[in-house]
């Protein structure tokens, strides 16, 4: 899917830059100056490095949840105003999160005891977004959500316990 994304975006941007070449290129009734030659270098110019740009750091996204070393995997459940969460305890290592929502996006976070996010993303309706973390130490942690949902948004908090093997 993300090879698929990578070479539509590339094609709409080459088309776009290709429409812009040709705009600087047929002005009707003038004759090409060294200003409207610069203009159309540059358009070239920043069409290449904006096609290289877009292919570097679009090549490696969206980032794949790793597949080996996986110490567990959790499938949580949001709705208007709670977190479920299939587990209240899991273990140290790299634990692989299954985030899905049947109502409103929300924003998937979770903090450790001083509250400092760890990792999030947005969990959108109809869709299992996949996100994971490596847990080092062993603890409660909050799931909380980070995209106002309502008028009980600040209540939609959940825990889980992290422990060692």
């Amino acid at each position: 899917m993300q090879l698929t994304v990578l070479a539509i975006s590339l094609i709409v941007m080459a088309f776009i830059a290709a429409q812009f070449i040709t705009a600087v290129r047929s002005a009707p009734g003038t004759v090409a100056t060294g200003a409207e030659r610069l203009r159309s270098r540059l358009i070239i110019g920043l069409a290449i490095v904006g096609l290289v740009v877009s292919a570097v750091s679009l090549a490696r996204w969206p980032h794949a949840v790793a597949a080996k070393g996986v110490a567990a995997v959790v499938n949580v459940s949001g709705g208007q105003w709670y977190w479920e969460i299939d587990t209240a305890q899991v273990p140290l290592g790299l634990v692989v999160f299954n985030a899905q929502t049947a109502d409103v996006t929300h924003g998937f976070g979770i903090t450790d005891a001083d509250g400092t996010i760890l990792v999030q993303t947005q969990v959108i309706p109809g869709y299992v977004n996949r996100t994971q973390y490596t847990f080092e130490q062993p603890g409660t942690y909050r799931v909380v959500c980070l995209e106002y949902c309502g008028v009980a948004h600040h209540d939609m908090i959940n825990e889980f316990e992290v422990a060692a093997r």
